[in-house]
């Protein structure tokens, strides 16, 4: 069993953490999380959740299907009040101020806290067009529009791939670029938190470490949320880590959250060891 999580955690090492710091306690608080309770009617997806998310660190969120981590990550940006019939109770500040104050501008939230979904979703336009199509709806016009481009491009690490076609249908491109035009488009907006569910599960393996790589370059500069049910991909790419499991009623509970070295080579609760460990899920 130990080796399971030995081998597990040596995935981690294999590529460097983007600036983790030494000291946990070192590290800004982004997003604060607390006594959160989801509702769907009367079904409670969501139980009591607390949790931190540090700025410029990618927190990864696993656990079984079903479990919660996609309802958690649409809270992080208010994505849940699209669903009839949802409900938040507790508290998610983004630094420092609850997201779900009565005052507050939804479309800024979103703006501030971007998602990339799991299956690349470009639209049916050009390339550029893709990208520059958020920061028109803000007024950007003109050099400065194609300064934000590609500048989203290159930090999108797609501009060497792209720069010679911006006009060609966003619909050409590889699923993998199309990801990373995703991410690009939600760059472009210029926000402070990327939430990624399942980003590299519809990627083929070549593709998927594209996408790992320009993660950890990203994390410089932006806080990054991450779903993923690949424990090698969680083991990877993340500083920090939450377990999440569903108790008997189905509803979706925190077991543990520490770093990611801790969580794969010491957790302290048997549930996590079970589950990293493949002995369920």
């Amino acid at each position: 069993m130990m080796g399971q999580l030995v081998h597990l955690v040596g995935l981690t090492s294999a590529l460097p953490s983007p600036g983790q710091s030494s000291d946990p306690a070192d590290d800004l608080v982004k997003i604060r999380v607390a006594d959160l309770n989801v509702y769907y009617r009367s079904f409670r997806a969501l139980a009591d959740l607390s949790v931190e998310i540090l700025e410029r660190r990618i927190t990864a969120f696993i656990g079984p299907s079903g479990c919660g981590k996609s309802t958690l990550l649409r809270t992080l940006n208010r994505m849940n009040d699209l669903v009839p019939g949802s409900r938040v109770e507790g508290r998610v500040n983004l630094d420092g101020g609850d997201i779900y104050g009565p005052s507050v501008d939804v479309v800024d939230v979103r703006r501030r806290v971007g998602m990339v979904f799991q299956r690349p979703n470009p639209f049916p336009k050009s390339i550029f067009d893709n990208v520059a199509y958020g920061p028109r709806l803000y007024g950007v016009r003109g050099r400065e529009l194609e300064d934000l481009v590609e500048g989203s491009l290159r930090r999108a690490a797609l501009w060497d791939e792209v720069k010679g076609k911006l006009h060609r249908s966003a619909l050409a491109l590889s699923g993998g670029q199309q990801q990373r035009l995703c991410i690009a488009r939600a760059l472009a907006v210029e926000p402070e938190v990327i939430l990624m569910d399942e980003p590299c599960s519809a990627l083929d393996p070549i593709a998927t470490l594209k996408i790992e790589d320009l993660m950890r370059q990203l994390a410089q500069e932006y806080t990054i949320v991450i779903v993923t049910h690949n424990m090698q991909q969680a083991a990877r790419v993340s500083d920090y880590t939450a377990f999440l499991m569903m108790d008997e009623e189905r509803t979706g509970r925190l077991i543990e959250y520490g770093t990611t070295q801790q969580i794969f080579t010491t957790p302290r609760d048997r549930r996590t060891e079970d589950y990293i460990t493949g002995r369920f899920g």
